[in-house]
């Protein structure tokens, strides 16, 4: 499954410098049981079993005021050392309706660090615009 990511990734034409690009969050969880692929100091330190991340990232994407769940990639996505591997991730990005408080209750249990509003590094090109209504939020570990 790693290397249907990496074709995804190398369709998109980053360039080092962007903003890392973001993917669909099935695409990075369906079939990854690389637990150190996304928080990996949190894994063994209270962040969940990766397939329990996948699911409640389901969850979420079912609720009614979520447009799209998406995965953002570390900014060294891209090295030699994860070829043969799942990209690391650095966040998720949920574009809902929802406000802040909302959101940061989704996530109860998945020892991630916070929520923000927004894009931190910027928005990659590989993301879409959310919707009218709706805001993008940052869910972040470290």
């Amino acid at each position: 499954m790693h290397q249907t990511i990496r074709n995804t990734l190398t369709a998109l034409d980053w360039k080092e410098g962007e903003p890392p690009p973001v993917v669909d969050f099935h695409l990075y969880f369906e079939g990854n049981t690389e637990e150190e692929c996304i928080a990996p100091n949190q894994w063994g330190e209270g962040r969940p079993p990766i397939a329990e991340l996948y699911a409640r990232f389901k969850e979420i994407a079912a609720h009614p005021s979520v447009e799209r769940v998406l995965v953002g990639l570390h900014e060294s996505w891209n090295d030699e050392s994860f070829s043969d591997s799942f990209p690391p991730a650095e966040n998720v990005y949920i574009f809902t309706s929802a406000k802040q408080l909302e959101v940061e209750g989704w996530l109860t249990g998945l020892h991630s660090d916070g929520v923000l509003k927004g894009w931190p590094y910027g928005k990659p090109r590989s993301a879409p615009e959310p919707a009218k209504g709706n805001s993008v939020y940052s869910v972040y570990w470290d």
